[in-house]
């Protein structure tokens, strides 16, 4: 009877140390579809702002005084263009604007990075000819979200930028966060409506 209990131990040691052999490769397996999606989620975003490249009119909503409690907004029109600066992963866009709140120039370079598969997006107004921090981000699902960290008033905020209905009619938001982006406060709305090239006889 103690022989074939000892048996019995050793046959299932024996099972128990064939089963942990097998597991890694189980495991290995059973990852393998997270990699494949993995793969798939990191797409090439780099023609993500290709829909800009043209020549554009600009309807801009402007929040005075962000993050003081203050509700006026200005409202600003002009012109703009975009123009690829690579095949791909790089473009630039410059606009001229005039509003009731005064005149406004702005241009903004954004660089598509391959290896992290996101966007950074350096703005500068001419006023101060300054390029502020860049925003950092991506599209996901035609949606693209992009952020930096930056001061207003000698406090730190958060600055998030949204890109959405880039195949009609462009839409862009900024908006501000001083709570470690709980809340945002939209300050700088943008609607971009194309205008149509010249007839090649006109040019």
């Amino acid at each position: 009877m103690m022989r074939r209990q000892i048996r019995f131990r050793i046959v299932l040691a024996a099972v128990a140390a064939a089963a942990l052999c097998r597991l890694p490769a189980a495991a290995q397996s059973a990852a393998s579809p997270s990699n494949a999606e993995a793969k798939v989620a990191r797409r090439d975003g780099s023609h993500d702002f290709d829909p800009l490249v043209g020549t554009w009119k600009y309807h801009l909503k402007r929040l005075l005084n962000p993050l003081t409690g203050s509700t006026k907004w200005v409202e600003l029109d002009g012109t703009g263009v975009c123009v690829k600066v690579w095949e791909s992963g790089a473009n630039l866009d410059k606009f001229t604007m005039d509003g009731s709140s005064g005149h406004l120039e702005g241009l903004t370079l954004r660089l598509y990075r391959p290896e992290s598969h996101q966007w950074t997006l350096y703005w500068a107004n001419r006023k101060d000819g300054v390029l502020v921090e860049p925003q950092i981000g991506e599209f996901k699902d035609g949606r693209g979200e992009f952020y930096a960290q930056d001061t207003l008033n000698g406090k730190s905020i958060l600055i998030r930028f949204v890109w959405t209905n880039m195949a009609m009619v462009p839409h862009f938001e900024q908006a501000f966060s001083q709570d470690g982006g709980k809340t945002w406060e939209v300050n700088w709305i943008t609607d971009q409506t194309r205008i149509a090239d010249a007839p090649a006889a006109a040019r």
